[in-house]
């Protein structure tokens, strides 16, 4: 057989790795979905008791979110030659080259076969991290201005507690155990961090949606299972793959 047309099956993305993407990805559909109830919750009319449960569930998926993070950010320096920062985001000598070269071999119907991230992927997957980044750090800042949540919850509820009020007894929907000024005070500087995290909640399903439909569209146009892959850890290419 054409060493050009065999199929050879390749160990690619490691446990960890596969393990991470698929935690990524359930806790980005349950924050989206929470996230989505909270911002709406005046119209779904949502009592206080209601929108404090459902903030608690928030912050709580957000913390495995956070964690998944940490330990991919970690994995990138310990994991395998797929799972590394050099071959996931994008730089290095020739780069550009590689993706020009890459981009003019998908046009013209010849695409070029990659192992782990193609050029185009690995900017992708800088865009999505940077993302998933701001939205952790945002969101970690509204968990403790919010419902008074670790890791700064204590300091904002020390800082707004009423004279007389120990700090461990502050509470979300409470406003006669706030001083009322450093409370709004705390709400004006928070304002900020609301808006990025909202924008950047919009910026992420945007680019979960692309990524699964670049996904798709180069799994039918290239082969080597992307899905499954993800699944199994082993991709299936024909040829002599580009970072073999």
């Amino acid at each position: 057989m054409n060493d050009d047309n065999e199929l050879k099956s390749y160990p690619v993305w490691d446990a960890p790795t596969r393990w991470f993407h698929w935690i990524n990805a359930l806790s980005v559909i349950a924050l989206a979905g929470a996230g989505l109830v909270i911002l709406n919750d005046d119209a779904l009319g949502l009592s206080n008791p209601g929108k404090f449960a459902l903030k608690k569930l928030h912050v709580w998926v957000g913390y495995v979110f956070v964690l998944n993070l940490c330990f991919r950010i970690a994995w990138a320096f310990a994991g395998n030659r797929y799972a590394r920062w050099r071959q996931v985001l994008p730089g290095g000598p020739g780069y550009l080259h590689s993706v020009r070269s890459y981009v003019s071999a998908f046009v013209a119907g010849k695409p070029q076969r990659y192992l782990g991230h193609n050029p185009l992927g690995r900017l992708a997957v800088a865009a999505m991290f940077a993302l998933i980044v701001v939205q952790a750090s945002t969101g970690l800042v509204l968990a403790g201005t919010d419902i008074f949540y670790p890791p700064f919850g204590h300091w904002f509820a020390h800082s707004i507690a009423a004279p007389g009020v120990a700090p461990s007894t502050v509470v979300p929907y409470a406003p006669e155990l706030y001083d009322k000024p450093k409370y709004e005070s705390m709400r004006a500087m928070r304002k900020p961090f609301v808006e990025v995290h909202e924008v950047t909640f919009y910026l992420l399903l945007i680019a979960a949606a692309l990524h699964i439909a670049a996904v798709v569209v180069t799994e039918l146009r290239e082969g080597g299972n992307l899905i499954s892959a993800m699944f199994t850890g082993r991709k299936i290419v024909s040829g002599k793959p580009m970072d073999e």
